[in-house]
């Protein structure tokens, strides 16, 4: 067991108000409010050199997309500031004002205004550590990552790999730029489309560890099994150009995280119908199935596929940080 399933199990001993869920979902529950919080470190979360504006955008979105999962509509955010000593290049107290540029850009898209917060100063050297708490309105139908059912139909919203791709190109190249690297720094929130699934699916959940992981985190709360078909994962034409289309870029599309789509279990038959009520454009893909039984099974092109070392990004101290990817 390593030690943020130890963390976890310790937090959820301590979580024992109902609108914890027992910790086995992304959000809180509480007097009809959906609650969130994520935390994104330097090193970690983002590169040191991504632009200030990018940070507080993709800290928004991240939490957007907890909310998106849920059906919620965002109602207000509260913010928790780091404030380091001037970086190299920059004046003091520059990076920060950036960053509550690009923060206050995606509050604005997506109405979710900032209502308090609080602010710290580091000491020299240290990484910067940003958190965020967003609340939304709960939907009559909340779905949480433990009401699926044998049968139901895995779908995602969104594409895969993406974000992991544009992370690549910069640890090759700094200046690297386009339409990878954009959707690494700049996730867009499914919040549209999570709203018109949430009351059709028995469970929903974003994908932010990685495809892999994430179905079997839901399939393991739903006691089922998950099984995916990497054929039909959804792969942007930027992504496949990069990255190709064969099993290995598969492989690494639905393990690499940082993805912000929608994971849905739908009942047989519910998403031909349920797609003509989605935003234009939307791109939803059906991947699979939940089964009886446990774990994930994968295939491709009709073969069994055995299962990779890592499903997706685990929160280890030993993880990689994005500047050495």
């Amino acid at each position: 067991m390593n030690s943020e399933i130890k963390m976890i199990a310790r937090l959820a001993a301590m979580a024992r108000h109902p609108a914890a869920h027992g910790l086995t979902d992304d959000t809180a529950h509480l007097d009809g409010k959906i609650l969130t919080h994520d935390t994104i470190a330097e090193g970690v979360h983002y590169r040191t050199d991504d632009p200030p504006e990018s940070v507080g955008w993709k800290l928004a979105a991240v939490n957007l997309s907890d909310l998106a999962a849920k059906g919620a509509q965002p109602v207000g955010a509260l913010l928790s500031l780091t404030m380091a000593p001037p970086t190299e290049g920059m004046a003091d107290g520059e990076w920060e004002d950036r960053f509550l540029t690009g923060l206050d850009a995606a509050c604005e898209t997506y109405g979710m205004p900032l209502i308090g917060g609080d602010t710290i100063a580091l000491p020299a050297g240290a990484p910067r550590v940003l958190g965020l708490t967003a609340i939304g309105e709960a939907a009559e139908n909340v779905p949480t990552r433990d009401g699926g059912l044998p049968g139901d139909e895995l779908w995602v919203v969104g594409t895969l790999g993406d974000s992991m791709a544009g992370l690549a190109q910069l640890a090759k190249d700094a200046q690297a730029a386009g339409a990878l690297v954009d959707i690494y720094r700049r996730p867009v929130p499914q919040l549209a489309a999570g709203k018109a699934i949430a009351p059709h699916a028995h469970a929903m959940m974003d994908v932010s560890d990685g495809l892999l992981l994430d179905a079997t985190r839901l399939a393991m709360a739903s006691l089922c099994r998950a099984n995916i078909d990497l054929a039909c994962l959804p792969l942007s034409a930027a992504f496949t150009k990069v990255r190709g289309k064969g099993r290995k870029a598969r492989l690494f599309a639905a393990t690499g995280g940082d993805d912000y789509a929608l994971l849905a279990a739908l009942p047989p038959g519910k998403a031909r119908k349920l797609s003509k009520s989605l935003p234009p454009g939307t791109i939803f893909s059906r991947v699979g199935t939940l089964a009886d039984g446990e774990g994930l099974a994968l295939v491709h092109d009709g073969h069994h596929v055995p299962l990779p070392e890592h499903l997706g990004h685990e929160h280890r101290p030993a993880s990689p940080a994005p500047d050495s990817a």
